[in-house]
């Protein structure tokens, strides 16, 4: 059963890690702001927030973020591994790889089985190159690789070394595959998604992705973001 959340008695700017369960919809940012507005009503005016490791909007799940001297494990917590359960729709494609974009190709899947899931998994698991989506956050000359796709320009991605850990099939009902991924820092899932629809000669694309696991810290000993927030809330009556 999970501890009641208690922040009485925390000096904030000694460090403190909240470990959020972020809401759908939610960038990353959205959260550190939130909580840093909190904090300055409580009278941390300079107060450093700030989070390790980047959650998309469609995205739910672990979001660390970190506060006051507890910044500066900002870098060595994002580098630590992480676990994602992911819905993967087999049969379509979409520019950015997931929801954010409407279908933009459709592709057979009734070929696909169980078996080929699986197999197509094990060669996508191990230490590799991957190519980062072309709506995504990474810089290419200084402008965000979205910012470059949403003009409508060429965008060419370099890719990053990355290393699947272990993948399993969690659920299969076809089109939908719900996948168990453990992995490094800087795993693009929605890149996965669209690896996993060319290995099994068909598209695919993402539909819903929960992070369950950042380094040490699991998705039972996360906090929704409201409930962290009424208890910083709580401290000002104090």
């Amino acid at each position: 059963m999970k501890e009641a959340l208690d922040l009485r008695g925390i000096n904030f700017e000694d460090g403190y890690i909240a470990v959020v369960d972020k809401p759908l919809r939610w960038t990353s940012t959205d959260v550190v702001r939130k909580i840093k507005f909190a904090l300055r009503r409580l009278g941390y005016r300079k107060i450093k927030v700030g989070h390790a490791g980047t959650l998309d909007p469609l995205a739910t799940g672990i979001l660390l973020v970190c506060i006051g001297r507890a910044t500066k494990l900002v870098d060595a917590l994002q580098a630590e591994e992480k676990e994602y359960v992911a819905d993967v729709m087999l049969g379509a494609t979409t520019p950015s790889h997931d929801l954010e974009h409407e279908i933009d190709r459709t592709y057979p899947w009734e070929h696909i089985t169980r078996e080929a899931v699986a197999e197509a998994l094990a060669s996508l698991t191990g230490e590799r190159l991957q190519t980062p989506p072309v709506y995504s956050a990474k810089k290419i000359d200084g402008t965000r690789a979205y910012e470059l796709a949403r003009a409508g320009e060429e965008v060419a991605v370099r890719q990053a070394l990355i290393n699947i850990y272990e993948m399993e099939i969690v659920e299969y009902d076809l089109p939908r595959v719900r996948i168990r991924v453990r992995c490094s820092k800087g795993t693009y899932i929605r890149s996965l998604a669209h690896e996993i629809g060319q290995a099994l000669r068909s598209g695919a694309h993402l539909t819903s992705l929960r992070r369950t696991r950042s380094g040490g810290f699991t998705l039972e000993k996360s906090y929704e973001l409201d409930e962290f927030l009424e208890n910083l809330q709580k401290l000002e009556t104090k």
